[in-house]
């Protein structure tokens, strides 16, 4: 059967926008940043991780009618529609202070969990994000 999850997506608005915000505010970096006409292919990853992409795709044809799309782009805007991204970090509060220092606005502050720390910010566009440090198996 399956062997990886190799891509996964999150709707945005606007391309470049959000290559500001993921790999300029969040460091991850680009993969695959291909114009192909109908549409444009950017996907980035965790440095390090190009073998798991996350495609920043703007809601459009071909895979959505433009009404469709529409619809998708104002609930998007009403932060109605958005995906899920879940980090993992060696330290919570130090990327959340990095971060913080960026500009990037938090939903939720490091909390203490029974599995680790972890927060919550949103993109310029809606989807949720959040970064996890997970507790040390057997603690």
């Amino acid at each position: 059967m399956f062997t990886a999850i190799t891509h996964s997506q999150i709707y945005v608005l606007d391309q470049d926008e959000a290559l500001d915000f993921y790999v300029g505010k969040l460091d991850l970096e680009v993969n695959a940043d291909v114009p192909m006409g109908f549409m444009r292919w950017l996907t980035v990853n965790v440095p390090g991780h190009p073998d798991r992409q996350i495609l920043l795709e703007k809601p459009g044809p071909p895979a959505l009618s433009e009404e469709t799309a529409q619809q998708v782009r104002e609930l998007l805007t009403k932060g109605a529609m958005g995906g899920h991204l879940i980090f993992t970090t060696d330290d919570c509060r130090k990327t959340y202070e990095k971060l913080l220092a960026r500009g990037v606005e938090f939903t939720e502050e490091p909390t203490e969990r029974p599995y680790g720390i972890d927060c919550g910010l949103r993109d310029p566009f809606g989807n949720s994000i959040r970064f996890t440090q997970l507790k040390e198996q057997g603690s």
